[in-house]
């Protein structure tokens, strides 16, 4: 199962494992697949930490890392982050703060201690934390990729990131993102379809993949958006991936970080409970649907706000939810895919990517069977 891109980042099996837990990334390295630690929302001292770790528990496997640059953002171009942070939070509406302070009292979320330090709320989603964030991932010599998972990177974060050996990719949701992303000199490209969690476009996953593959061979694509199985992954790769990039499956497995009710939410949703909604990040991103989704979309809500300012205008209700994540979770920003449907049972990550390879060698033996001659 390994192709060029495995082999070049020295991986048994083209499984990429989007994930924001250090512990699920070692796991699924270990296991064969790559883990790719998502660093938005983390400071540059904190993913240190967490890079630190990894590096200390992963022995001599490869990961990667993901970092959020969109293309588009208020702030865009201004480096010095508190200038930033102090031009940002004066754009946000007192109308906004009071409506997110009413859902998280009607729902009867306690209030944070006095002393709660809030942070910024920009959570790496500009320049000004990301090249800090680069910085910081260079030093590590077991990152063999870096992906940006909104848009294509500034040209000398490219550089930098190729120069060190390394290479770099982007999310896309159409092909003509994806030839932005080809021209841009990208090593590799993930085409995420609309069923996938997080932020996603509006074209369905067998519809996208094949489109984007055509559009920029022989640039390698990794297929995500619905990779919840051996078969799905049996499909990518027959439509000409080199590989599957999951993410909601990693939510819920034993290693996963998510408090107890947060991974009972997922375990009991089923595919239907998903909504790509801007109620926390400004851009449409795939979660469920819960109570604040849907006070979102009353009619006497405020509109959402782009991006960063709509994270920065729910930054109290990200931190008092992860503080209090039982009593939060009705209306708790709960990222996820459609596959959640089939997220069921809890299980150890690396079970998780053995029992997909199984399922897709058998799935591909099987499509291979209907053209044995009789």
């Amino acid at each position: 199962m390994r192709n060029e891109l495995c082999r070049r980042f020295g991986m048994e099996f083209p499984i990429y494992a989007f994930t924001h837990c250090r512990d699920v990334v070692v796991a699924v390295s270990k296991a064969g697949g790559l883990g790719v630690l998502g660093a938005v929302g983390f400071s540059v001292e904190q993913l240190e930490i967490e890079l630190d770790w990894i590096d200390d528990h992963i022995g001599d496997k490869p990961y990667g890392v993901d970092i959020v640059l969109p293309n588009k953002y208020q702030g865009a171009g201004e480096m010095d982050l508190s200038k930033m942070t102090q031009t940002l939070n004066d754009m946000i509406p007192e109308q906004h703060r009071r409506f997110v302070h009413q859902i998280l009292d009607d729902h009867d979320v306690p209030e944070l201690p006095a002393d709660e330090d809030l942070g910024s709320g920009l959570m790496g989603w500009n320049a000004a934390t990301a090249y800090p964030q680069v910085d910081e991932i260079l030093r590590h010599p077991n990152v063999v990729m870096v992906a940006n998972a909104l848009g294509t990177p500034p040209p000398d974060l490219i550089e930098r990131i190729q120069e060190s050996g390394r290479a770099v990719g982007a999310l896309c949701g159409s092909p003509s993102q994806a030839s932005r992303h080809a021209v841009a000199g990208l090593d590799f490209i993930v085409a995420q379809g609309s069923e996938g969690g997080g932020h996603t476009g509006d074209v369905g996953s067998m519809v996208l993949w094949p489109q984007v593959i055509d559009e920029v061979a022989p640039i390698p694509v990794l297929a995500a958006g619905g990779i919840g199985s051996g078969r799905q992954m049996a499909a990518a790769l027959t439509l000409g991936a080199a590989g599957v990039w999951s993410g909601s499956l990693w939510l819920a497995v034993e290693e996963a970080a998510a408090s107890p009710s947060q991974i009972d939410s997922y375990l009991t949703a089923t595919s239907r409970d998903t909504v790509r909604s801007r109620a926390w990040t400004g851009k449409p991103c795939r979660m469920l649907r819960n109570d604040w989704t849907e006070a979102w979309e009353q009619p006497d809500a405020p509109d959402t706000l782009g991006m960063p300012l709509q994270m920065m205008a729910v930054r109290e209700a990200m931190v008092r939810g992860n503080r209090y994540p039982d009593k939060s979770q009705p209306v708790a920003f709960n990222p996820v895919g459609q596959i959640v449907g089939t997220m069921n049972k809890v299980k150890r990550s690396a079970d998780v990517v053995l029992e997909m390879v199984e399922e897709c060698i058998e799935s591909l033996e099987r499509g291979g069977s209907f053209l044995e001659m009789q």
